[in-house]
């Protein structure tokens, strides 16, 4: 009986620790904790908790007219870096999408395809250039498109950057080819790829194409390798 008890504290304890322990994106999942713990539990929908809400606060959520917290959900995912290492990965996305996202990037994770890191842009003071230098994966930043005063769909939390480092954006301006982030030229070319790059033989296109995205890659003029958006 004793044996009995002192069991079920442990189990609770343990609860207890996993309840309390935050989500920390980037942070290493063994395969052996997400068989343990459950795969649903690391690729979950949560609104905006008043955690997340202060992070995001006047960073990538400035006052505005068009979208609120209430608009947006949390999502907590897990995936493959190049090295194999399981990571665990975060997105704040409109609420539209959010189950669309889960079942891309759980198929994603399931196939090992290699995301380096996914981290909410205000983890780069919501600095588009700066996330995508560190080749961040990320969905919501309220701002522009770059160059213009029209809103980008990831001000809706309607479009995703996936590795955005080596599928830059391409663009011309008075006759200058103009790549975002700057630091990515190399990877303008096309004919160069990496186990990062995106294409249409690409799984991670295949799948938002299946879910009804929109490739930023096949665009006329601007190419964004990058972006899928709705």
């Amino acid at each position: 009986m004793k044996r009995t008890i002192l069991l079920y504290i442990a189990i609770i304890i343990v609860a207890i620790a996993n309840a309390a322990t935050p989500w920390k994106a980037g942070t290493k999942v063994s395969a052996n904790t997400i068989k343990q713990q459950g795969i649903e539990k690391f690729f979950a929908i949560d609104t905006i908790s008043n955690e997340v809400y202060h992070r995001i606060a006047n960073k990538s959520l400035p006052k505005n007219n068009h979208i609120s917290r209430h608009d947006l959900r949390y999502l907590r995912l897990l995936h493959y870096d190049i090295q194999g290492n399981i990571l665990r990965g975060e997105m704040v996305c409109n609420k539209a999408i959010a189950h669309d996202l889960v079942e891309i990037f759980r198929t994603l994770f399931e196939s090992r395809y290699p995301i380096e890191r996914m981290q909410l842009i205000d983890d780069y003071a919501a600095n588009d250039d700066l996330s995508m230098s560190h080749n961040n994966t990320s969905c919501f930043c309220y701002r522009p498109v770059a160059g213009l005063r029209t809103l980008s769909r990831h001000s809706y939390g309607m479009a995703v950057d996936i590795n955005p480092f080596y599928n830059p954006c391409v663009k011309i301006r008075k006759g200058k080819r103009i790549v975002q982030p700057a630091s990515a030229i190399k990877w303008a070319d096309r004919t160069k790829s990496s186990r990062y790059t995106l294409s249409p033989n690409d799984l991670c296109y295949r799948l938002f194409i299946k879910h009804g995205f929109r490739w930023g890659g096949a665009w006329r003029t601007t190419k964004d390798y990058q972006h899928f958006e709705k």
